[in-house]
């Protein structure tokens, strides 16, 4: 390709997610999910061996996962959070379905392997004891409604969810209470890797002395209020708060109220600058609440931690960043280590963190199926089956018909790779430490002569890594392709893609796939084929149209990083979707754009009409995204003689210095519009799960 191929916002515009672009490679190794299991509470980790060993081997640890923290805590006669870990495993994909199971006397893990838009909007399933409710990878999506756990329920798991969108158009909502999770009198509970988002009332409340609950690695976001406990004269809730990531929410960040044990740690709090969401406090310990608050990291909240005279509160290793006003402590408050084992994260690390472990995760929810995957070493120092990626690949049998597993040992690996479309279901790992400890490199550009004297290679044909083949997964691994601009310019062209894809269900998962132009390829097989690719919590870097093609791509919480050019000016082009009509195009969601260059330079996309073909419909999309100043004001641009205005161009409550509010030359999308341009709705009937 080419670089010379010639709401209105509801709420005021209020926006979702942060500012601040992680520094990409001193963070790339930190990127990952956050952990499956967090540390277990007295008595847990027996709990849970004994739990595994019982289990049919069919069961995957998802399915018996027991809580950390307070939940985890044996009280009241239940021995910690386990779910239904129990019962049989079901999967959801209506309302019926989804009531049926979680209102049963009997326990059941529940699968949500779809979007359920409730009836009535509102309308909270009431959830009875020994349940495990969990999104199958991100396709598991409540909407308009949620959960209520009564007095007496207890032993509940609700994890991997996205549970969103029952506003009713009144920001302080005080006529709808529709709550994303409400608990009135339950105890051991444990609320995990959920997104819960702009709800009527409150995204999680904890009232009427429910306790023994533990609510770990969500993100809440875009509300009024975000989570409540108390609503009670007992001084009764034990409760554990760790690794959430709460940003744009006004108030109850969460509110305390006389609770028995509140012990935060490692949360993200984040009020972001440049939106109408203004934070009015951050932590709140009242009534006579005894918290303790470790390692969370404050941006920009007002009120950060605020206590009353008759609550207690201790701080230890909290980072405070742009935040103002009351930021108090005071009393003795309590040991939580007298109750369960922990570990603490580094506060200034916690919001790279959370950024890219909070929320639901491809690995939790994911298939049954106990078969095997064939796995293949490589190694260059001769340890492995094979010296080389492609030699692992010419190995997998023609037309396989179940997953290989290509396992390649740190280090730099200079080749090109092919994967062809007859070698299905192949997944390339890298297995060190960090994504950065194994590169497959290579040095191709448009216009290279190829080494059989035939011509030379096209933009396609640069690639380092090739991926042909439906069902490809990659993890934990750098692509790079290091065509030195400068010390070529006599070449014609040069695009240097380092990894193209030409297939239906890639799965790119904790990646490193960097170049300067043209880095990325996502094509499909044919004009006419669909072609899916997913990339998840990975870095992507380049300087012009490096995130390009006609696939229907989704770049999922990830670092997308604005390099400078060969000469050391600034500008360029972050995506050059060439999307078919009535297909969808690129979305950038929940990630973050920036880098070291210059203020301003950077078009976010423009549109690529392929051989001048105007039956095109390019598309790009991106939503809940934090920009850099790198960021142009008028995002979108022309190219080759079509007008962006023609094709699909759109935003949706971005923020940061780069983010804007609507005008003719930088189009939002409304709710409405927003509403059908979630990731799911991008991969369709396909759940990227990790193989």
């Amino acid at each position: 390709m080419s670089e010379n191929r010639n709401d209105a916002r509801h709420r005021r515009g209020r926006s979702v997610l942060a500012v601040g672009v992680p520094v990409v490679l001193t963070a790339a190794g930190a990127l990952a999910y956050g952990p499956d299991l967090g540390l277990l509470g007295a008595g847990a980790q027996q709990r849970a061996a004994a739990a595994t060993a019982a289990a049919p081997a069919i069961a995957p640890a998802w399915a018996t996962a027991v809580a950390d923290g307070f939940a985890s805590v044996d009280s009241q006669g239940q021995n910690g959070t386990y779910g239904g870990r129990d019962g049989q495993v079901v999967t959801v994909r209506t309302q019926a379905e989804l009531e049926k199971y979680a209102t049963a006397a009997e326990p059941y893990v529940i699968v949500v392997a779809a979007t359920i838009d409730m009836n009535p909007v509102g309308k909270e399933i009431k959830v009875r004891s020994d349940k495990t409710i969990v999104g199958s990878g991100t396709s598991g999506h409540i909407v308009g409604g949620g959960f209520f756990l009564g007095s007496g329920v207890h032993n509940v798991i609700i994890r991997n969810l996205t549970i969103r969108d029952a506003y009713q158009g009144v920001w302080n909502d005080k006529e709808h209470d529709f709550d994303a999770i409400q608990m009135d009198g339950a105890h051991h509970v444990w609320i995990d890797h959920n997104d819960l988002r702009h709800m009527a009332d409150g995204l999680i409340d904890v009232r009427k002395d429910s306790t023994n609950v533990t609510v770990s690695w969500n993100r809440l976001s875009d509300d009024n209020k975000a989570f409540g406990i108390g609503w009670t004269d007992n001084v009764v809730t034990d409760i554990t708060i760790h690794h959430n990531w709460i940003r744009e929410t006004e108030q109850r960040n969460p509110s305390t109220d006389n609770a028995a044990h509140a012990h935060l740690y490692n949360n993200f709090l984040e009020d972001a600058a440049g939106t109408d969401i203004k934070s009015s406090y951050g932590n709140y310990s009242r009534g006579k609440t005894a918290m303790v608050l470790e390692n969370s990291y404050f941006q920009g909240v007002n009120n950060p931690v605020i206590k009353d005279a008759t609550a207690t509160l201790v701080q230890r290793g909290n980072v405070f960043s742009g935040t103002s006003g009351r930021n108090e402590s005071g009393g003795a408050a309590f040991d939580p280590k007298v109750y369960y084992s922990y570990a603490l994260d580094t506060a200034s690390n916690v919001p790279s963190l959370l950024k890219s472990g909070a929320g639901p995760s491809t690995s939790i929810g994911a298939s049954m199926s106990t078969k095997a995957a064939t796995t293949l070493t490589v190694a260059k120092d001769g340890s492995g089956q094979y010296s080389t990626v492609q030699a692992a690949v010419n190995a997998v049998p023609a037309n396989n018909a179940s997953r290989v597993v290509i396992a390649v040992k740190p280090g730099t690996y200079r080749e090109t790779v092919k994967v062809p479309a007859n070698k299905p279901h192949v997944t390339i790992q890298g297995t060190g430490g960090s994504r950065k400890d194994t590169v497959i490199v290579y040095n191709n550009a448009a216009g290279t002569a190829k080494p059989d004297g035939s011509g030379t290679y096209g933009t396609g044909g640069s690639a380092t890594v090739a991926v042909e083949a439906d069902d490809f997964q990659a993890r934990n691994l750098t692509f790079l392709n290091d065509f030195d601009e400068k010390a070529n310019q006599n070449l014609s062209g040069h695009q240097a893609v380092a990894l193209r894809t030409a297939a239906d269900k890639v799965f790119l998962d904790g990646v490193i796939v960097d170049g300067d132009q043209d880095t990325l390829l996502l094509d499909t097989a044919a004009k006419d084929r669909l072609g899916r690719v997913y990339v998840a919590n990975s870095y992507v870097m380049g300087n012009v149209d490096f995130v390009f093609g006609r696939a229907t791509a989704v770049v999922d919480r990830s670092v997308i990083t604005l390099k400078k050019r060969w000469d050391g000016s600034s500008g360029g082009y972050v995506t050059a979707p060439s999307t078919a009509a009535n297909r969808k195009g690129i979305l950038i969601a929940n990630s973050a754009v920036g880098g070291d260059v210059s203020a301003a330079g950077f078009y976010l996309g423009r549109p690529w009409h392929a051989g001048g073909d105007g039956t095109l419909d390019p598309q790009t999309t991106v939503r809940n995204t934090t920009l850099g100043a790198a960021v142009k004001s008028t995002p979108w641009t022309d190219m080759s003689g079509f007008s962006w205005k023609d094709d699909r161009f759109a935003e949706y409550r971005n923020t940061g210095a780069g983010s804007g509010s609507a005008s003719t030359d930088r189009p939002q999308l409304s709710d409405a519009q927003a509403a059908a341009q979630e990731v799911a709705d991008w991969l369709g009937d396909w759940t990227p799960t990790a193989s």
